[in-house]
């Protein structure tokens, strides 16, 4: 998958140095202030990379790809799917709350974004990418979503109906991606090695 450019969203070639700047600034003044400790995000940072993140999310995936019950539970009320696994605690909490599921098939593919800022399921996706967050790029994929799916090097065929969903703070989205031809002696657990963050955003497609 090709991930977009500094030239495609005109970031700064400084944007990482000058963000952990900002953040780096901001804790030490939540700390100086006593609103912090100082493990504090540290702590929240690595539970959401370790304990949530889109290891959860391709495990759901997986177990829909093999059981048609499980996917239906998963895109009827994808919270309860969730409960059904051996999940961490805290699944349907911070930025799970209310989970929505939107299934690929071979007519149509979903897009995720977030207009109105970078709301995101981190519980089954982990922490949102950089790009996801900026401005054009939910500006343009919410207008022109199959240019952007190009420019990632998704080309899909023009009868492929392409539907754009919102995420925000009350539901955060997410996508069922469509299981890969010559798959079908896979296992469960090595389905969920080829499930990618980008695959269950509608950025791209599962490959085997």
């Amino acid at each position: 998958m090709t991930i977009p450019g500094d030239e495609m969203f005109s970031y700064s070639a400084n944007r990482e140095l000058e963000s952990a700047a900002k953040v780096n600034a901001l804790e030490a003044l939540l700390i100086q202030k006593g609103v912090l400790s100082s493990s504090s995000v540290d702590k929240i940072l690595d539970y959401f990379e370790t304990r949530m993140g889109p290891f959860n999310g391709a495990k759901l995936v997986a177990k829909a790809w093999v059981d048609p019950e499980f996917k239906q539970l998963l895109i009827d009320d994808c919270n309860a799917a969730c409960s059904q696994m051996d999940m961490p605690t805290g699944m349907s909490g911070a930025e799970g709350e209310i989970m929505r599921v939107a299934e690929n098939t071979s007519t149509v593919h979903n897009l995720i974004i977030c207009t109105l800022c970078s709301c995101y399921p981190w519980p089954t996706l982990g922490l949102p990418p950089y790009w996801f967050k900026d401005p054009t790029f939910r500006a343009r994929a919410a207008r022109e979503p199959r240019t952007v799916l190009q420019e990632f090097g998704l080309n899909l065929d023009d009868s492929t109906e392409i539907r754009v969903w919102d995420s925000s703070g009350q539901i955060r989205w997410w996508v069922l991606p469509e299981r890969p031809a010559g798959t079908e002696s896979m296992s469960e657990e090595e389905l969920a090695k080829l499930i990618t963050p980008e695959a269950m955003m509608g950025v791209a497609k599962v490959a085997k």
